[in-house]
């Protein structure tokens, strides 16, 4: 080998060398520049990841204060319906008490009203015995005071047949009808 194939072979291990120093230097500036952007990326993400437990916190702490809110509205909602309860509870056993009591009352009533059913019943079956007895009486007395017309009417005929049979003629003791 001679020594200007030597110094070819040198200065192209020269030139490789700093061609590879040089992309050795540019590959470090791509790394840094991928880790700069990853470190920005995780920064990125740090803060996203901050933002959202942040939100999730004002969501939580929102969400305990409805459900605390919501929750005290129940029991007070459930301490109304069960006053309501009880109360009409209270009723419904006052009545209950109270149900012997009435039935007697409706007893009571139902005899008085069947007393004064029967009163009353008692009171138009003498007004009807008094009726039947009044229309006989009218009857009775109608018949009585036909024959009394026909008695006066008959005596004032055989007055005037008594005044002919004697001639005289000009005094009726009746008038004729």
């Amino acid at each position: 080998m001679t020594t200007g194939v030597i110094l070819r072979i040198l200065a192209c291990l020269a030139l490789f060398g700093t061609g590879a120093l040089v992309n050795g230097w540019r590959m470090s500036g791509q790394v840094a520049k991928c880790e700069a952007e990853q470190s920005q990326g995780q920064a990125t993400r740090a803060e996203a990841a901050r933002t959202d437990e942040t939100q999730t916190a004002i969501k939580e702490s929102k969400h305990a204060q409805e459900t605390i809110y919501n929750a005290d509205r129940l029991a007070n909602l459930k301490t109304g319906i069960d006053v309501d309860v009880r109360a009409e509870l209270a009723r419904a056993e006052r009545l209950h008490r109270d149900t012997d009591s009435r039935a007697a009352t409706y007893r009571a009533q139902a005899q008085a009203d069947e007393a004064a059913r029967s009163d009353l019943a008692d009171k138009a079956a003498a007004l009807d015995r008094q009726l039947a007895e009044g229309l006989g009486v009218v009857a009775s007395l109608g018949g009585d005071l036909k024959r009394r017309d026909a008695e006066v009417a008959a005596l004032c005929d055989q007055v005037n047949i008594e005044r002919r049979l004697s001639g005289d003629d000009s005094n009726q003791a009746c008038s004729q009808k």
